[in-house]
């Protein structure tokens, strides 16, 4: 029997997809750190995508571009692709979130789990508060800072030796973590197992901007009260436990725009996308969101705000003063 096509799975697909892109984007980088840090003289070019992982960087930059006009030269994909991101939210909610990060492709594969084994707990309404609190927290810590720094201060930071060869020591953060830093993701995964998208709803201060962002955008999904049956099924598939089933219109800065209500209502025309009052198929959000950021992409690569203009020499030079003690990999 053949297995129809389900919000489901597609996210699932979708977000398998772009790990699997991320995955052959670190091999990619990986090759590019070896030479820059002068254990090959096989040139490779970074990946412009790795920049998507400098989101503290990409905020300062985004500042500056508003304050200056001037795009950030350091690191001109990472502004990029946050700006992406951001519109991305402005037009189809944290579908980010919901259908490409791969922090939410692991909470997604968790919260299966969770599911499975029967250890899936959500907090009601007061604790979905409290529970989303902290990354509201880190948040305005973030933005504290970047919106008291002067143009010129960012302008110092997003040259300085540490911003240069940042996406390298996020590489080497991660290829030899602390214990201390295993630890903790080994916690985070064990509650992402009890609470779903745990990180996502807790921590994330990233998701917190994005889900700021969504209150403006024009797409949400609806529900149709009239067709409703009162199942309570879609409450119940929402990963991060919005009462779906009580709403015409799910409104949340916590929806992820995953659509997985959308598969699990039973009741034909009751639920499904709206965007400014017109109906959308659930699948343009999962569809949406890879346009939008390949779209941004394209069009940044063909503006010159996608690879990065610095020499690669200078990039060795730099690499091999700020880190050419470093051990081969």
């Amino acid at each position: 029997m053949r297995r129809h096509l389900t919000p489901a799975n597609l996210r699932l697909a979708v977000q398998g997809g772009f790990a699997l892109f991320l995955a052959w984007t670190s091999v990619r980088f990986l090759a590019h750190v070896r030479w820059a840090l002068g254990q090959t003289e096989i040139w490779s070019p970074k990946p412009p995508a790795v920049e998507g992982f400098l989101p503290i960087s990409a905020l300062m930059a985004a500042k500056r571009l508003l304050a200056t006009g001037a795009y950030d030269p350091i690191h001109p994909a990472g502004l990029t692709i946050f700006l992406a991101i951001a519109g991305m939210s402005l037009l189809l909610r944290k579908a980010f979130c919901g259908q490409l990060c791969p922090v939410g492709l692991m909470s997604n594969l968790l919260e299966r789990l969770g599911r499975r084994l029967g250890l899936t707990w959500q907090p009601g309404q007061r604790g979905r508060r409290i529970l989303g609190a902290p990354k509201y927290l880190l948040l305005a810590g973030f933005g504290y800072v970047t919106l008291s720094m002067s143009a010129g201060d960012i302008e110092t930071f997003l040259r300085a030796p540490f911003n240069l060869v940042a996406d390298t020591k996020m590489l080497l953060f991660f290829q030899g973590p602390s214990a201390l830093t295993l630890a903790v993701l080994g916690v985070l995964a064990a509650a992402s197992v009890i609470v779903p998208a745990f990180w996502c709803r807790a921590l994330c201060p990233y998701g917190a901007l994005l889900g700021l962002l969504s209150r403006l955008s024009p797409t949400a999904i609806r529900r149709n009260a009239d067709a409703c049956v009162s199942c309570g099924r879609c409450a119940r598939a929402c990963p991060v436990g919005l009462p779906v089933d009580t709403s015409l219109r799910v409104t949340s800065p916590d929806c992820q725009g995953c659509a997985e209500c959308v598969g699990a209502c039973p009741a034909p025309g009751c639920l499904g996308v709206d965007f400014a009052g017109w109906p959308l198929p659930w699948w343009s959000l999962a569809t949406g969101s890879l346009a939008v950021l390949v779209g941004a992409s394209l069009l940044a690569d063909a503006l010159g705000y996608w690879q990065s203009p610095l020499p690669p020499q200078m990039v060795r030079r730099m690499h091999m003063l700020m880190m050419g003690d470093m051990p081969d990999f």
